[in-house]
């Protein structure tokens, strides 16, 4: 099949642009409001842009509180979604008020950051600790902004036990990407490639 993306007129039961570009890590947000209460969120347009320096992105349809407080405050934790962790991500992208502290209704222990204020996940084996860099608004076709917004990583959390022969070991944690509908795959079988020379 082919159809026109842009008037999106595909016959399918659910848009399929999600289900196409897969899978994707998953960006568990940690901020906090100026208020000082932690808000936590799952996007699944997250991804890392940048090596020197090391950039992450994250997009969000509208200003959503993960928006609105890193912007307020400049700071912000990406917390690895687990498959340990599936169940409290996935409560952890409920729509509450702004004043929840999103961390405490999913059943997780915040963990003190070392160079930001915002804590993170303290059950997740990795944690990037950023400073807000930008916000790129995206025209929208109707509806609210799609916000693009890219930190800097200052510090990066990683525990040891997920660490082998000096590398990370994603078997170990089996982070989780999000595919197109309802549905999330788990990294647990990495395979190795060269590069040709």
């Amino acid at each position: 099949m082919f159809y026109d993306a842009r008037t999106n007129e595909h016959g399918l039961k659910h848009d399929p642009f999600k289900s196409l570009v897969i899978p994707r890590p998953i960006g568990w947000i940690s901020s906090l409001s100026p208020d000082g209460v932690i808000n936590l969120a799952p996007y699944s347009f997250f991804n890392a842009v940048s090596a020197n320096p090391h950039v992450v992105v994250f997009s969000s349809g509208g200003y959503k509180d993960s928006v609105v407080n890193i912007e307020a405050t400049g700071e912000f934790v990406c917390n690895m979604a687990t498959w340990d962790l599936r169940e409290q991500m996935n409560l952890s992208s409920a729509t509450l008020e702004a004043d929840v502290d999103e961390m405490e209704f999913a059943g997780l222990e915040p963990a003190a950051s070392t160079m930001v204020k915002p804590p993170r996940v303290a059950a997740s084996p990795v944690a990037l600790e950023c400073t807000y860099l930008q916000t790129v608004e995206l025209a929208p076709s109707g509806g609210e902004p799609n916000l693009v917004v890219f930190g800097t990583v200052v510090g990066i959390h990683i525990d040891d036990s997920v660490i082998v022969d000096r590398m990370v070991d994603v078997s170990l944690f089996k982070p989780i990407g999000r595919l197109g509908y309802m549905d999330y795959s788990v990294v647990d079988k990495p395979f190795t490639m060269k590069r040709p020379s």
